[in-house]
């Protein structure tokens, strides 16, 4: 009896799953075939396409508030290759402006990727163009348009700062879920630093088709659909018409200008000549351009003012001027002798009163001046010997910026070179060498190499008397202001003012090699740099920063295979700061005359 009642209760446990189980099935169904839109939407999706809602990116200001990269409507082809039948390829064709051997390369393509998940067919249709397409679009089974945004460049300029827009690659899209098959993504400078605010959210519109491919409006009035989150816009530092005239007076040279705020860090200008217009870059002509632009001999690709290095010749004379200061070699009256062009182990540029002290030797770009300082600090620093007093000058050299990238949001930017202790034990053994073996960093020649936004950088710390705020492009994103670090260098801001007073008397000395370019009511400071080239004539250096009181703008400029740094980079700078502070320039026929010179 026992036994038959333990069997009556396991079949009644039984039977009371299979109820629950059973129970739960048919309540599932319930809801999924009545109460649940959702998954009758995934049953008929073959009547309901989802649209993917691409954000525009945003809008990239520049200081004063004009326009710098703005978006334009534009259409992306797309293809669901299992819909496609009974296809016209001929009027297709010849609607999309497309020859039969792309055309099929394409549909392989679209294939291969999925024959039931939509890709793009044919990329970046323009307005125009959408609008003929449209009307026909219906004869087209397995063909349907999407929304895109082109960018736009009301100011053909500031090309290499501000990056461009191109299709994900594979390993992007691995490194970001966000991104599939078909995505844009910034590619270099600001539209690659800034992606994440630029790109904004990608939305989702789902729509009803009917039978002929033709749309019939949003489904469920759209209760489905995600919104799409527009880009952030952001405010740039670039004064946008500076850059341009900066372009225009870089125009058929080979060279960079940067200038530089020195009280922010905010850089108001870089240029690197040759350039090119950033527009060529944008839509379907893209791919084809930035061929042409990559396998043109004059690089326009290579950004100069960032990547290109170079000793930079007299300009480095006022760093070791500090260095001597910093390591009690000299004081300012420390005087050294000149013979003029019959100076040895370093010829001077030209005769000049003698001796002089550190203001006149900045003022005449002696070399044996700086020759001596250079000796005195690897011999008499009092570190211990020429490899202990080098490896200190060369960590006070680092502290003004060279020889490291900045953490930063320029684009790629090459670190320079101040070689190191061990770099010169390798080639001579370390008691091999002394300050003779290596005298040519006293003029800022040897291996030293610093790029161009390094050396406006020095005019920054000059002018801010030993700090500097990390260079950068972007002010603020949103209403976000953004911040970057400070940083200070080795040397005591007491040291500065004789090095101040001596670029001062560059422009306003009676020998100053920038005399002739003074500005009419704006006060200077500078000092040129004429950089011996081993593969042509010399390359034409400026550094300098205006007002004397106050400054507003630090520029540095290196005009490739130009000559004397007075020749062409001067005038450059002062027409640069002139423009800036003034908003105009007083030498009209100098402006004009550097315009239209081809140093190429």
């Amino acid at each position: 009896m026992a036994r038959k009642d333990h069997n009556a209760a396991k079949r009644y446990v039984i039977i009371t799953i299979f109820l629950v189980v059973a129970s739960v099935f048919l309540l599932r169904l319930f809801y999924i075939q009545v109460i649940s839109d959702k998954y009758s939407f995934l049953a008929e999706s073959n009547v309901r396409r989802i649209i993917t809602q691409y954000p525009p990116r945003g809008v990239i200001y520049d200081r004063n508030g004009k326009k710098m990269v703005t978006n334009e409507a534009a259409y992306d082809l797309m293809i669901i290759p299992r819909q496609v039948k009974d296809l016209d390829t001929t009027e297709l064709c010849h609607l999309l402006d497309l020859d039969r051997s792309s055309f099929d390369t394409r549909l392989k393509k679209a294939r291969e990727f999925s024959l039931y998940k939509s890709s793009i067919f044919l990329e970046q249709i323009s307005q125009r163009s959408y609008g003929y397409l449209q009307e026909k679009l219906f004869r087209f089974p397995g063909f349907f348009v999407q929304p895109r945004t082109l960018r736009q460049y009301p100011y053909p300029a500031a090309a290499h700062l501000l990056g461009y827009v191109g299709e994900v690659n594979q390993k992007e899209i691995d490194k970001d879920t966000y991104y599939k098959s078909g995505d844009y993504i910034g590619k270099g400078g600001i539209e690659k630093f800034y992606e994440e605010s630029l790109r904004g959210v990608k939305g989702e519109k789902i729509i009803l088709v009917d039978v002929f491919n033709r749309e019939k409006g949003s489904f469920e009035n759209g209760r489905f659909d995600k919104p799409q989150v527009p880009g952030l816009d952001l405010t740039s530092t670039l004064d946008i018409e500076l850059q341009v005239y900066g372009e225009a007076l870089m125009s058929n040279k080979r060279g960079s200008i940067v200038a530089i705020e020195p009280a922010t860090g905010e850089i108001l200008a870089l240029v690197s000549s040759p350039t090119y217009d950033p527009n060529l870059l944008i839509g379907r002509i893209r791919s084809k351009n930035f061929a042409l632009l990559a396998a043109d001999p004059l690089k326009p690709l290579f950004n100069r003012a960032t990547q290109a290095a170079y000793p930079t010749g007299s300009t480095f004379k006022m760093i070791n001027g500090l260095v001597g200061l910093q390591m009690g070699v000299i004081i300012p009256q420390t005087r050294f002798g000149c013979s003029g062009k019959g100076s040895s182990p370093i010829a001077c540029s030209h005769s000049h009163a003698t001796p002089l002290d550190l203001v006149g030797a900045i003022e005449q770009s002696c070399n044996p001046y700086f020759w001596n300082t250079f000796r005195a600090i690897i011999e008499r620093g009092g570190e211990g010997g020429t490899n202990a007093n080098y490896v200190k000058w060369r960590e006070h050299v680092m502290s003004f910026g060279f020889g490291e990238r900045f953490d930063s949001d320029l684009p790629a930017h090459s670190k320079g070179n101040i070689p190191s202790e061990n770099y010169y034990n390798k080639i001579y053994g370390p008691k091999g060498w002394k300050s003779m073996t290596i005298r040519s960093l006293s003029i800022g020649q040897g291996e030293l190499l610093i790029t161009p936004l390094q050396l406006a950088n020095q005019a920054v710390i000059i002018a801010n008397k030993g700090f500097y705020i990390t260079p950068h492009i972007v002010k603020k994103v949103e209403d976000h202001v953004l911040e970057f670090p400070k940083k200070t260098t080795n040397i005591k801001p007491e040291y500065f003012d004789p090095v101040i007073e001596g670029m001062y008397e560059v422009f306003q000395g009676s020998h100053g090699t920038a005399r002739w370019y003074m500005m009419e009511g704006i006060t200077a400071c500078g000092k040129t740099g004429t950089v011996e080239n081993p593969h042509g004539k010399d390359h034409s250096l400026f550094i300098a920063y205006a007002p004397a009181e106050n400054p507003k703008i630090a520029i540095a400029i290196v005009v490739e295979n130009a000559g004397f740094g007075a020749t062409w980079a001067v005038p450059m700078a002062t027409l640069m700061m002139e423009k800036y502070l003034k908003g105009k320039v007083s030498r009209p026929e100098k402006e004009e005359e550097i315009k239209s010179a081809n140093l190429l």
